[in-house]
Formats: C-alpha cells, structure tokens, sequence
C-alpha cells in the first residue's frame, strides 16, 4: 500500500514548469546562503583582526587634527574626552568594523560575483570586471582625498573658533568627544567615497543603455547644481571647502562623459562588424 502524498507535496501535472522550476530555485538559494555565508566570515574575520589594531588606526586618524592643532597653537597639545564608561571600546569596535569592511570587501565583492556570474554571457562577465575592480579603487581614492584634503581644512576651521582667555574674556577651549571625531570621519569617507563611484555607476549604466553621452552632456548644469548641494551638506560652510568636493566630483562626472562616449563608439564598431 502506497503512502498518498500531502496536497501541497504532489508534482503539478498541470503547470509542470513549475516543478522544473522548483529545484534549481531551490538550488540557487543554497547558493545564496553559501556565499552570505562566507562574506558575513570575512567581515567577521576582517573585524576582529582590525579590533587588535583600532588603536594605532585611530590615531592614524587623529593625524590631521594634531598637525592643524599644532599649526594654530604652535605646539601638540590636543585632548579629546569621552563621557561614558565604555564608549572607547565602543569606537574601537565600530573602526574596526568600518576597517574590517574594507579588508573583506575583495572576498565579499568576488562572492557576489561568484553568484550572478553564472547567469552572465562570457562577453558580459568581461564587461563587468572592470567595474567591479573600480568600484573599491574609486572608493578608496575618496577616502584618501577625506584624509588627506578634507580633514585638515575641517580641523583648522573648528580649531579658529579657540579663544584665548584673560583681561577679562573667558576661554573657548575644544572638548572634542571621541566618538564624534570617529561619527564625522566615517560620514565623511562613506560621502566621498560614494560621490567617487560616480564614474562606476554612470559607467554601468551607459553600458546598459540606460543614459547616453549626450544625455549627459546636457545635464552638465543640472549635475552641477546637484554637487553643489552634496557639498553644502558634507563640508564645513565655507566656499573653500565646497569647492574642494565640487572641484573633483565634477571632474569625475566629465571623465564619466568621456568613458560612456568610448562605450557607445566601440559598441558603435562591433555592430559595424557583425553587420
């Protein structure tokens, strides 16, 4: 005696593209557990190496803001406090989580890859490396232009409202919290690093189809103003800063005009070819 299937259990004879459907469904969500699986162990793994290194990484940090202390008072004599019990540890575990996103983001990157690359023609898999390489570059490069551009002119303008005190005017001395050095140099890095993948993304999406160099070109004003507003949230409200952001995502935006242009033109040639 045969044991009768439940209702829900039985193959659909009627649609039998569903069950042949079914199981590579259920295949590719394996797959996807298996690589979630092995890039939330990276960021784990880059997190906890990182956190033995917070320490000298947070003073890395701390350079620009000591060099312009130095520059304004004329010596290295800079504190910075914290006002609960375990906030330090707490700053340590978050730089280490934000290091440990850029140690691990090569394994994450490759496992996401690793799960549409199937799903890609040969000739699509080529297109899409570049951009997979020059997303981490670019972001990088925008984290570099915050240390090395942006902090110090952020530090020397919150340093020129120090008073000195005596003959009867009180003292405006800076009491910068730890965490909130950390809070701005993170927002600062995820902003411009972000704003640097602009030719990554416009890129993709010219090779999509999806925008045309000309589109671009006559939105020059409209992206213009749309980075001067970026940069009038992310920076000190000074013209000076402003135009430091505006200056190079600009730039990144007519290189993105050019790349999209080099994407239609040989696209343009191998449809010649073929024809």
């Amino acid at each position: 005696m045969t044991k009768e299937l439940p209702s829900d259990q039985k193959p659909d004879i009627e649609n039998p593209d569903i069950e042949s459907s079914r199981a590579p469904l259920l295949e590719h969500l394996k797959e996807l557990r298996s690589r979630l699986i092995w890039a939330m162990l990276a960021l784990a793994t880059g997190t906890l190496v990182c956190y033995f290194f917070s320490e000298p990484l947070y003073n890395i940090l701390l350079k620009p803001l000591l060099n312009e202390a130095q520059i304004v008072r004329g010596k290295v004599d800079f504190e910075l406090i914290y006002t609960a019990p375990l906030e330090v540890f707490f700053v340590r575990l978050k730089l280490a989580l934000f290091a440990g996103l850029f140690v691990s983001f090569p394994v994450m990157a490759w496992q996401a890859y690793a799960f549409i690359a199937p799903g890609l023609y040969k000739n699509e898999k080529y297109a899409f490396m570049p951009f997979l390489v020059a997303a981490p570059v670019m972001f990088t490069t925008g984290a570099t232009f915050v240390y090395m551009v942006m902090l110090p002119l952020i530090s020397r303008f919150a340093l020129g409202f120090e008073q000195a005190g005596g003959d009867g005017i009180a003292a405006i001395v800076p009491q910068i919290k730890v965490s909130e050095y950390l809070s701005l140099v993170m927002a600062l890095m995820v902003a411009f690093g972000l704003s640097f993948q602009l030719p990554v993304v416009l890129g993709l999406l010219g090779k999509a189809g999806i925008v045309s160099s000309s589109a671009l070109r006559k939105g020059r004003k409209y992206a213009l103003v749309g980075i001067l507003a970026v940069s009038a949230v992310f920076t000190p409200p000074d013209i000076i800063s402003q135009i430091v952001l505006t200056v190079p995502v600009y730039g990144l935006y007519e290189i993105s005009i050019w790349i999209v242009a080099l994407m239609e033109k040989k696209a343009a040639e191998e449809e010649e070819a073929r024809a």
